[in-house]
């Protein structure tokens, strides 16, 4: 029933921002990460103005940015408070284990990695989970990047085996555990993101460090997950990776990873698996990405794959510039094309229903 309704009221508002100016809807679907520590400094002021002005929907902590967990708190009050009525979403890698942004060095409860976890019982997850999204909540977070549901499938993988990020090789074992860690974090009001569509357990590269080529190497029962985490309505997010294949690309010329590819999100996520929900990428600074398109050419090539919100670490080289634009590269393309602010339309309805779902709206 909640799932109907979501998707009656994600039409309606679909509907509804048809008649709004893109200018209003194109900061959502904007995350952006940023520097500083304190609401004093300079790259949170200049982030707070960007959501204030209705240009980024989304923020994105990294570990550079917790100095306390006193001042993560402020510095996420002030960001909600920017703009009270339309709240940013405030997201972070807090999957346990090595990836974590908050630490015990700054008296976080840390947790085990999810290849621990995936030992014990869904149980026994679903309680471990709970500490961590209460913790979260009270920090003021109301997104996790997790949980993964990458299959365990080689143990030589750099950025998934190596750190200890899945829970196991079996996909229906990775689904209960996945599921658990997602209800655990809807009871705390937090929302989730499945991650590495379409699977990147597989690959013997990592997308940080460059184009990775999974053709011959990724299992359709990569995707299981996915489809049983759909089916349950325990999606609110899936996190597209960077990965190309050429089996579902057709080994075109422009070898579009999964992140930038109609044929993966439009065709797989959307058509096959019937996801409904927010599509967001991995980090756009990556190699895989920044190695071979620009700004512009990224912006444009995710929106019209079917991308919702385009995230952005803004690590790379820092730009407290960067979330307006991308904002602006939105709103140029949509006056130019009736099609692009269409998508962006779509992707505001999505956006806006699961941001009421979750209680992120007042």
């Amino acid at each position: 029933m909640r799932f109907a309704l979501t998707i009656c009221f994600v039409l309606g508002l679909v509907s509804a921002a048809s008649a709004q100016a893109v200018e209003d809807m194109a900061g959502q679907m904007v995350m952006v990460g940023f520097t500083g520590t304190a609401i004093g400094d300079d790259g949170v002021r200049a982030l707070r103005d960007q959501v204030s002005r209705g240009e980024v929907g989304g923020v994105m902590f990294l570990r550079t940015n917790v100095e306390s967990l006193a001042s993560v708190r402020r510095i996420n009050r002030a960001l909600i408070a920017a703009r009270p009525w339309l709240p940013p979403f405030i997201g972070l890698d807090q999957e346990g284990g090595q990836i974590e942004r908050l630490t015990s060095a700054v008296g976080f409860a840390e947790i085990p990695s999810a290849h621990a976890i995936g030992g014990g019982t869904p149980e026994e997850a679903q309680a471990i989970y709970g500490g961590l999204a209460a913790d979260l909540a009270r920090q003021g977070f109301n997104v996790n990047f997790g949980p993964v549901v990458d299959l365990d499938l080689n143990p030589d993988n750099p950025i998934i085996a190596r750190y200890e990020r899945a829970f196991g090789t079996d996909p229906d074992a990775v689904t209960a555990m996945a599921s658990a860690f997602v209800e655990a974090h809807h009871e705390a009001g937090v929302a989730t993101a499945l991650k590495h569509f379409p699977g990147h357990g597989s690959s013997r590269d990592d997308t940080h460090e460059g184009f990775v080529d999974v053709t011959g190497l990724w299992q359709s029962v990569e995707i299981e997950p996915y489809r049983a985490l759909i089916a349950a309505h325990l999606a609110d997010m899936v996190m597209v990776g960077h990965l190309y294949n050429a089996d579902i690309e057709g080994g075109g010329a422009d070898r579009l990873p999964a992140s930038l590819s109609p044929a993966w999100i439009e065709g797989v996520l959307r058509d096959e698996l019937g996801f409904a929900g927010v599509v967001i990428t991995d980090d756009l600074e990556m190699a895989a990405i920044r190695s071979r398109f620009d700004l512009h050419d990224t912006v444009v090539r995710a929106v019209e794959a079917g991308v919702d919100i385009l995230l952005f670490s803004n690590t790379t080289e820092y730009d407290p510039a960067l979330g307006t634009e991308v904002y602006e590269i939105l709103v140029a393309e949509a006056r130019d094309d009736p099609a692009f602010a269409a998508r962006i339309a779509e992707s505001y309805g999505r956006i806006m229903a699961l941001k009421r779902d979750m209680g992120i709206l007042p």
